[in-house]
């Protein structure tokens, strides 16, 4: 149901997904999917796959809206008393949940999983 991130290849790609929510020219394969907006509490690293070794892609600024389509299961985040293994699904990486506002989730519906 979901597509498979692509790799970056380009920092005009980088950009286009790490704009502020609502700033950011949509994705060719974005349209048609369900969008929703994250903010994360710290800056966080997104990464290629849903691990915290895989490859680094850039940093999402804290306080700042972000454009999300669903979220996975990945490698277990523990980090300021929190424990999650879910991952925060981007245009073309990954960020764990544990650094987002709102639930476990970061106020993603249950339904939007990856």
């Amino acid at each position: 149901m979901r597509r498979i991130p692509a790799v970056i290849t380009t920092c005009a790609a980088t950009l286009t997904f790490l704009a502020p929510a609502g700033l950011a020219a949509a994705s060719p394969a974005a349209p048609a999917e369900q969008s929703y907006t994250v903010v994360p509490y710290e800056n966080v690293n997104v990464r290629q796959l849903p691990t915290k070794d895989s490859a680094y892609l850039a940093t999402l600024t804290a306080g700042r809206s972000y454009t999300a389509y669903c979220w996975t299961h990945g490698q277990t985040i523990t980090d300021h008393g929190y424990t999650n293994d879910i991952w925060i699904g981007f245009a073309d990486g990954f960020s764990s949940a544990v650094y987002f506002k709102g639930d476990q989730y970061a106020n993603l519906p249950a339904t939007a999983q990856c």
